[in-house]
């Protein structure tokens, strides 16, 4: 079958996938198999059509999406081996987390929190400085990130450590927004009220995903959410 024909399939099938009606706005995360590949997904339900986002579909099959003007361009990998569906095959693609990477994962994610906290301190307690100081938090939790990256070993410990990057480039992100803004004498916003944090949209979706990520790991199984991505 000819390569082009089964991704436009597949890129059609996405937007059909599953055929569950459903309320106004719903997700759930389910399993999704994509030209032999496996992995979970967000499905967003929305007037009883499913959706699914492209970057977890690219993530999945190891493809790939480009941008160029106002065209986006989605490459999807060649189907490999059918996915057998078999019990035996069920239980192995849905094995939980390794130990070695939960292991790793605690750690990682121990390390942005004491980022974070650190980075929240010095911005509502008005700390003076340049970032320069925050630098050993971000060097450790880079050093933690990796030794994460080197246990994974599985389909779910490389899914998992997709969103331990997505928290780690967003507490970055977040981190070099607050030293901006010291620079710039605009943080006294954050001194001036004890829950001033609370209405920091950056705060409360690395927060959100900071708790997911510590009850998904206790749970040892992957799991998604909207609030890493």
């Amino acid at each position: 079958m000819c390569n082009t024909s089964v991704q436009w399939k597949l890129v059609l099938a996405i937007f059909v996938l599953l055929g569950v009606a459903a309320s106004q706005s719903t997700h759930k995360t389910r399993s999704l198999v994509v030209n032999g590949h496996r992995g979970d997904v967000i499905v967003y339900q929305i007037d009883g059509k499913s959706f699914v986002e492209l970057d977890t579909l690219v993530r999945i099959t190891n493809g790939s999406l480009s941008f160029h003007n106002d065209q986006m361009v989605l490459n999807l990998p060649v189907a490999s081996d059918p996915v057998d569906d078999s019990p035996t095959s069920a239980s192995s693609t849905s094995a939980g987390l390794s130990p070695e990477f939960m292991r790793e994962a605690v750690h990682t994610l121990a390390a942005m929190k004491d980022w974070m906290n650190t980075v929240a301190y010095a911005a509502t307690h008005g700390v003076p400085g340049d970032g320069s100081r925050l630098v050993v938090f971000h060097d450790q939790a880079a050093v933690a990130l990796r030794l994460s990256k080197v246990a994974a070993s599985s389909a779910s410990d490389r899914s998992a450590l997709h969103l331990l990057e997505n928290q780690f480039n967003s507490v970055n992100g977040w981190n070099d927004k607050l030293i901006h803004e010291r620079r710039i004498m605009d943080t006294g916003k954050y001194s001036m009220s004890a829950n001033a944090l609370s209405s920091d949209e950056n705060y409360l979706k690395l927060s959100n995903c900071a708790t997911f990520l510590d009850n998904m790991i206790s749970t040892t199984h992957f799991h998604d959410d909207y609030a890493c991505h």
